[in-house]
């Protein structure tokens, strides 16, 4: 790799910039365009390393342009492209590809949206479509770099789904809130009869609803599950949820599982009644007479009382956003699938 190259978004704007820009801006004067590097890649979240160069990374760039001039800008690229650039093949093939080819994704800013979410967020969005939305598919059109936006249709999608609406940030935080009450105890008893294994798979999955309390609490989307702790640990709160969330997946004891839960989840607590969405005093209350602890049921119900759109109070309790009811990798991907997911 070229030393002066840092990254794969530092390859892209060179590459619009030196090589793509051109070709447009000489051959179809006066278009009106946007031109960025979204879509997949770990790149479009500026982290891509050594590792990500071994597929499927390389020279990328997505232009978007309207719908009559699609065919033109694909026939220019095919004709002014050069071989290389920076000594990176212009054309080279993906995963599971047999023939190398170009990746200047030419498309309009609808198709691209609404071939990612399922939807244009530019006429507007109702609660299940914003329950719909996994992290990583807003991200794959919101995260990455804007490299030009003549025309404004992509900046205008990308403001669309800059966070949820409040009521709706509300219900997501509630049933967060609610998964954790639902497997808590489960951790305790678990350990209690001897099922050490099992205790550990639960709480590993109280982590990672921890993580994504975290990155929801902090208006942050979450990324798929390969970049989720990297982008909790960017948050402000990881300072003091971090080392608890470490705890509760290293821990040896249920006590000390629980504990440290405790922690995580009073660190999160205080940082919502801070934003004024709740004000509880204790994360954890004692469940029934048995020895474990679960959340105080006035965290989630105080979310949801202050939510005044009917459409989201009517929601189903505790269900929540579509990677709050799956992590199958084969539904998150597929935008039918998601919506199919929050409305049946």
């Amino acid at each position: 790799m070229p030393h002066h190259v840092v990254n794969g978004i530092e390859l892209s704007q060179a590459y619009f910039t030196d090589v793509i820009e051109p070709i447009v801006s000489s051959r179809l004067p006066g278009l009106r365009y946007a031109a960025g590097r979204l879509g997949s890649g770990s790149d479009v979240l500026r982290l891509d390393d050594d590792v990500s160069r071994d597929h499927d990374w390389g020279l990328r760039l997505n232009l978007f342009v309207p719908d009559d001039a699609v065919s033109a800008v694909r026939a220019e690229l095919e004709r002014g492209l050069p071989r290389t650039f920076q000594g990176h093949p212009t054309r080279f093939a993906f995963t599971g590809e047999s023939e190398p080819r170009h990746h200047v994704e030419v498309t309009t800013t609808a198709e691209f949206v609404v071939g990612r979410l399922g939807f244009d967020p530019r006429t507007g969005l109702d609660a299940y479509d914003w329950l719909s939305l996994s992290g990583q598919a807003v991200l794959e059109v919101a995260a990455g770099p804007v490299f030009t936006d003549l025309a404004g249709e992509l900046g205008a999608a990308r403001d669309a789904l800059a966070w949820y609406p409040d009521d709706v940030w509300r219900y997501v935080l509630a049933c967060d809130w609610n998964r954790i009450s639902q497997e808590l105890p489960l951790m305790g008893r678990a350990a209690d009869v001897g099922d050490e294994i099992g205790a550990r798979i639960i709480a590993a999955r109280l982590a990672h609803v921890v993580l994504h309390l975290a990155l929801i609490l902090e208006r942050q989307w979450p990324p798929y599950a390969k970049w989720l702790g990297t982008r909790f640990a960017g948050l402000e709160c990881a300072r003091s949820v971090g080392p608890s969330v470490a705890a509760l997946l290293g821990e040896s004891s249920a006590a000390a599982r629980q504990c440290a839960l405790g922690d995580a989840l009073g660190a999160l607590l205080e940082r919502q009644n801070a934003l004024g969405l709740t004000n509880v005093g204790d994360a954890l209350i004692p469940f029934w007479d048995r020895p474990y602890l679960h959340p105080d049921p006035a965290i989630a119900a105080q979310l949801i009382d202050g939510v005044a759109d009917p459409e989201v109070r009517g929601l189903p309790r505790g269900r929540g956003s579509v990677e709050q009811r799956t992590d199958n990798v084969d539904v998150l991907v597929d935008p039918r699938a998601r919506r199919l997911a929050v409305t049946c």
